[in-house]
């Protein structure tokens, strides 16, 4: 074979320079060397929902960093840039105390806080960045600032739902709340009753107290075939929740399967969840929405009621979209199973749930995503962090 001929080698990526720091003392030293050499920057926390491939220039991880302290007194929480909510539930727990964690403790508390942060207590209490107290990070100018409501406000604003946009965190500080078990489960019934569940879950969805978190599914079990699975978490008494799933359950009819029981709250991570191939909010569930869910071949499908705390914000809540959007839908399974249902949804988008980094504008609304980029630009105008969900300075 000669030259004209030969095949041309493959190009394989670049392998970035990584950067493990051990404390924040290494944070500046790696945002900067990354400037001064022209190197793009990736920052990962444990790694998890990393949206852009790390594959070239400098990528700084924090896994190391991953303390975590808890005051009980003040009922709050710190904890590093590594830390995951399964370090802040083993801290908190035997305190009778809990975090506003998502569905699976292996997820990274930064990223998820810093995204909104959404689990089974946030109708109860709100979303995780509205309990977030003090933010520790290193700006692209190598400066360490601490970010809360009396420090750099307009920062402490961005960071509860701007996500990685702004510095490198190297600390977080938030809120605890007095839960040690809650009424739990997974409940399984026949496919054929989804849509009866579905227009249930709907119609209940306005007298629905704000303790009780409840989702209804579509999935293939192993021994049921396709089934409809009810999960539900109430932060209080069985008595209480029992009351609160009645009028669904009743709809539901007998169950195939049910585990509903008391349980630590560390334990809710058990429930499992659809993986969030495809995401989509909805202003309501119209009977046709409910009969294309019902009739769906998506190897899963998830409707999520919200509101709750998650729609009555504190002043000065930070610019987590789209509060006012009750219901949610994630998809595990192909486009053409999700293009159907997303033609009812309102186009607007979760920050935690988004994988495609084109679409970062629609998890916020258009007053949100202004100010962020006001805030992006007094902090960050070069666009140093932009390996990311990326907010563009204005």
């Amino acid at each position: 074979m000669n030259a004209a001929t030969r095949t041309p080698a493959r190009t394989r990526p670049a392998e970035p320079l990584t950067v493990d720091a051990t404390g924040p003392a290494d944070v500046p030293a790696a945002v900067l060397a990354s400037r001064e050499r022209g190197l793009p920057l990736t920052v990962q926390a444990t790694g998890h929902g990393t949206v852009v491939p790390p594959d070239e220039g400098l990528l700084l991880r924090t896994a190391r960093m991953s303390r975590v302290l808890v005051d009980p007194s003040r009922r709050v929480a710190r904890a590093e840039a590594g830390a995951r909510w399964s370090h802040v539930i083993a801290a908190a727990a035997p305190l009778g105390l809990a975090p506003l964690s998502g569905s699976h403790a292996s997820v990274g508390v930064t990223g998820y806080t810093l995204g909104g942060g959404v689990g089974w207590l946030s109708r109860r209490f709100g979303f995780a960045a509205d309990h977030l107290l003090r933010a520790e990070l290193v700006t692209a100018d190598g400066r360490h600032l601490t970010a809360d409501a009396d420090h750099h406000p307009d920062l402490f604003w961005a960071l509860r739902g701007g996500s990685g946009n702004f510095g490198v965190v190297t600390s977080l500080e938030f809120r605890l709340h007095p839960v040690s078990t809650v009424y739990a489960g997974v409940a399984l019934f026949p496919a054929e009753r989804a849509a009866e569940i579905l227009t249930q879950f709907r119609d209940d969805a306005a007298t629905r107290p704000d303790a009780l978190s409840v989702s209804v599914a579509l999935a293939d079990h192993a021994d049921h075939g396709r089934v409809v699975v009810l999960r539900a978490v109430y932060a209080g008494t069985a008595e209480d929740g029992a009351r609160a799933l009645r009028s669904l359950l009743k709809v539901a009819g007998p169950p195939l399967h049910d585990n509903f029981r008391t349980m630590p709250y560390a334990e809710t991570e058990s429930l499992g969840g659809t993986p969030p191939l495809h995401f989509h909010l909805y202003a309501d569930l119209p009977d046709a929405l409910i009969s294309a869910i019902a009739r769906s071949d998506a190897s899963g499908i998830e409707v999520r009621h919200w509101g709750g705390a998650m729609a009555c914000p504190a002043p000065g809540a930070g610019p987590v979209g789209h509060r006012d959007v009750p219901f949610s839908l994630t998809i595990e399974g192909s486009a053409a199973d999700a293009a159907p249902l997303a033609a009812f949804a309102t186009g607007g988008s979760f920050l935690n749930f988004l994988h495609d980094t084109s679409r970062t504008a629609t998890a916020y609304t258009p007053e949100d995503f202004r100010r962020l980029r006001e805030v992006k630009r007094a902090y960050d105008p070069q666009n140093v962090f932009h390996r990311n969900h990326n907010i563009r300075p204005a």
